[in-house]
């Protein structure tokens, strides 16, 4: 029998549980959480919760499966030491844009000409020769050769990493696809067509240039309210590779993570605009739950050793008595077994209820922070 809404509501830890009157979209997304787009992360409130329940102050943190790195910046905010690691580059290049230190002068001179550069290049009405085919699929010929000329211009300038992700979110903005799909498009868009999302006729995009000039500002605008933000002394390292092997360095006081679900988001798909732009590898055979993978007996068992090899490698790097936390949907009840593999041991469970703003999400969710030690 399914249990009773006031059952449900009962078990919830309300602090770590917020509405949308409590917790706008705009703290959600504060600074520089909305530096770009990304699938699956979890709210920085509730990282900032459990940082002041269960990490000692200035204690160096973990997130192994860091994505785009709300851990890292929220620890930056709260005075921790902290480093991310993940299996996808354009992650990592979007970890370190959001939590590096910046000369905010140099930041804004650089961010200044990009700008100008983008205001002032003109189309020669021609389809840039240099287009990949995957470019010249998903991009207007306007559109494509505004990104690559701002692409040209990246090189030599100490602000190229934060440019980099400006091109990439400029990219996700002018693809050929439809407002109400910008997540995961299946096809070009050519056509217009009726948006969902505008409930009226809309033309495909094409042109890019708005978006440049639109994320530049916004970039730096975000970048400097989180130099404002963070505490003084406090830095983040990101480390490229996979968890399962990597040396950890440590020790650290404690694991704030999120791992990704089986079967449920591509992560390199994700975001194969910023791969195919900014020409960066793929390492997408070594994500874990990948849906290609499929959610058969064998991947899901797979899927259960590459999170526990994870957990047990961070397990390794912590200091004694340290605590890991773990924030997931356990719908298929794979932690009892991912915790034994790994070397913990669960001392306790909260349970929160997670806002969900998008209409095509019906019905509620709810998640679980595994509260864990070595044992």
């Amino acid at each position: 029998m399914a249990a009773t809404q006031e059952a449900l509501y009962g078990r919830l830890d309300l602090a770590l549980s917020w509405s949308e009157a409590e917790l706008p979209e705009r703290e959600r997304t504060k600074h520089v959480h909305r530096l770009h787009p990304y699938l699956g992360k979890f709210v920085p409130q509730l990282v900032e919760e459990l940082l002041r329940r269960y990490v000692e102050p200035g204690g160096r943190v973990l997130d192994p499966f860091a994505g785009s790195g709300t851990t890292l910046v929220q620890s930056l905010e709260s005075g921790h030491d902290a480093v991310g690691v993940d299996v996808a580059p354009f992650n990592c290049l979007l970890m370190r844009v959001k939590t590096a230190a910046y000369d905010v002068e140099v930041l804004r001179r650089d961010l200044g000409a990009a700008s100008a550069r983008a205001e002032e290049f003109a189309w020669d009405g021609e389809p840039p020769a240099q287009a990949s085919a995957y470019v010249r699929e998903w991009y207007a010929p306007r559109a494509a050769a505004q990104l690559l000329a701002f692409r040209a211009s990246l090189e030599g300038a100490e602000s190229a990493d934060v440019l980099r992700v400006v091109l990439a979110r400029a990219a996700r903005s002018a693809r050929r696809t439809t407002h109400f799909d910008l997540d995961f498009p299946r096809a070009p868009q050519t056509e217009p067509y009726l948006c969902r999302k505008h409930r009226r006729v809309c033309r495909p995009v094409e042109e890019a240039r708005r978006f440049l000039l639109r994320y530049t500002r916004d970039t730096r605008a975000r970048i400097e309210a989180f130099a404002d933000a963070r505490r003084s002394g406090s830095s983040a390292a990101v480390l490229h590779g996979d968890a399962r092997v990597l040396e950890l360095g440590g020790p650290f006081a404690g694991v704030i993570t999120s791992p990704p679900y089986p079967g449920l988001i591509d992560y390199h798909e994700q975001h194969r605009y910023a791969y195919e732009l900014l020409g960066l590898s793929r390492h997408g055979d070594d994500e874990l739950g990948r849906p290609a993978n499929g959610l058969s007996r064998a991947a899901i068992q797979a899927y259960v050793e590459g999170v526990a090899d994870v957990l047990a490698n961070a397990r390794r790097a912590l200091l004694p008595g340290a605590v890991v936390c773990v924030v997931v949907n356990d719908r298929r009840e794979l932690y009892p077994e991912i915790l034994r593999r790994a070397g913990l041991r669960l001392e306790t469970r909260l349970e929160r209820h997670v806002n969900r703003r998008t209409g095509l999400r019906a019905g509620e969710y709810f998640e679980s922070v595994l509260v864990c030690r070595a044992g």
